[in-house]
């Protein structure tokens, strides 16, 4: 059990990295009376993270509420994100019951709209420090636990105390690294370039994505009239698209079912990506210590789910440790708590996530609920939920749904095939 010691700590957290989930965090623990160093080893408070879907899944609205975030996010023109998905069945397109509520829905918004927003609303609250330019390079050690970080900052290297060190510095984690907690590591066979584009038009206005087995792809709009345009092929294809990246991703593009008219738009960014994606998973919590957002688990960015669950990490965080960390409990007792929560509410979805990573066409139960959704109203309802990632895998494969989808699917082989006109008994 940890001491609730009150005495010879620079602070009661530490965080390493003052991206969306960083920031996110000081907020929270703030509020709950915990003092908070939030270290950004940029200098500059308008960065921001580049590679990114740029979308917030529904997941998260609650936590943006909390953050009292969301007036300025549709002030600063977010856009609700709606979806559709194409399928070999057809469009998935859900929408709200006749008479029922409306779809649950978070935000599509620019890195570098949203990053510099919620760093500077952690700035700006009482019992935050926002340190720039500050980068980890060591931990304070002491009884075989972590207490503290050591950092590079403008004026000399410093040590900072605390009872809790937050690794918030995504995939490749110094924090983790210095604490010595691994990751696991899923091979990603897709690789992935995206652009943005100014006056792309996209049907009904809202996002789309393409499942197109193995390859996949998706266009959302964002705030100030962007929309990111992204492509995540086989890899098997990458060494012809690098002869010409341009060529190939507009060649894509242009290949799409209902592609967007990209030649009829203006791009305004070079187009970016990477070649090797791998999800990675470490363990949440050391002594001392909490991963949240990428540090903690990193997921493949076709689903889009990566702000969403930072985010949600940061908010499971602040309500599991924040009265330990201010001495007023057990913190080791307080990271077995997010841990829990951690592995109960994202491992599923990390566990399908790396198995459609293997780049591989749906298997027979996703065939099964895709091609329903595609055809049901309620089933396409369903297949929001999750991709929200509002209800588990678990709950998505639930028997009644299940049922349903057979049900659906069943009816629709049954009916009659519509007749080519040329072949009807009045067709001439």
């Amino acid at each position: 059990m940890t001491k609730p010691e009150s005495t010879g700590y620079d602070y009661d957290v530490v965080i390493s990295g003052a991206g969306l989930a960083g920031s996110a965090a000081a907020i929270l623990l703030a509020r709950r009376g915990v003092r908070v160093a939030l270290l950004e080893r940029r200098s500059d408070p308008e960065a921001y993270k580049v590679l990114c879907t740029h979308s917030i899944t529904a997941n998260a609205h609650p936590v943006l509420d909390e953050l009292g975030l969301i007036p300025a996010l549709e002030k600063a023109g977010a856009v609700r994100n709606e979806a559709r998905w194409y399928t070999r069945w057809g469009w998935i397109e859900p929408r709200a019951a006749l008479g029922g509520p409306e779809l649950p829905y978070a935000y599509n918004v620019r890195r570098s709209t949203l990053d510099p927003l919620i760093r500077s609303r952690a700035a700006q609250t009482p019992g935050v420090d926002l340190l720039l330019g500050h980068q980890v390079t060591g931990l304070v050690r002491e009884a075989g636990r972590t207490a503290g970080v050591r950092a590079s900052t403008p004026h000399g290297e410093r040590a900072i105390r605390a009872r809790l060190v937050v690794g918030a510095d995504g995939k490749d984690s110094a924090v983790a690294g210095l604490a010595g907690v691994p990751a696991r590591q899923y091979e990603n066979a897709r690789f992935g370039y995206l652009a943005h584009f100014r006056n792309l038009p996209l049907h009904g206005g809202i996002g789309q994505a393409w499942f197109l087995e193995p390859d996949m792809a998706y266009a959302f709009p964002n705030d100030d009239g962007v929309t990111v345009l992204a492509v995540l092929p086989d890899k098997k294809r990458l060494p012809a698209f690098r002869e010409d990246l341009e060529g190939s991703f507009l060649a894509y593009v242009r290949a799409l079912p209902e592609a967007p008219p990209i030649d009829s738009a203006e791009r305004i960014t070079k187009i970016i990506g990477t070649v090797n994606h791998p999800l990675h998973t470490r363990k949440p919590t050391a002594p001392g210590v909490a991963f949240i957002g990428d540090a903690a688990l990193t997921g493949d960015p076709l689903w889009g789910v990566g702000c969403g669950w930072a985010l949600q990490s940061a908010h499971w965080l602040a309500e599991a440790v924040a009265a330990a960390a201010t001495g007023r409990g057990d913190l080791d007792a307080a990271l077995v708590a997010y841990a829990r929560r951690h592995r109960r509410r994202l491992s599923g979805h990390q566990y399908l996530a790396a198995d459609f990573a293997k780049g591989r066409p749906f298997n027979p139960l996703e065939r099964l609920m895709f091609s329903a959704a595609a055809r049901d109203a309620s089933l396409a309802r369903h297949m929001h939920l999750f991709a929200s990632r509002l209800i588990g895998p678990l709950r998505f494969l639930n028997p009644l749904a299940v049922a349903r989808a057979s049900a659906v699917n069943i009816r629709h082989r049954r009916k009659p095939a519509a007749r080519p006109a040329d072949l009807s008994p009045t067709g001439r």
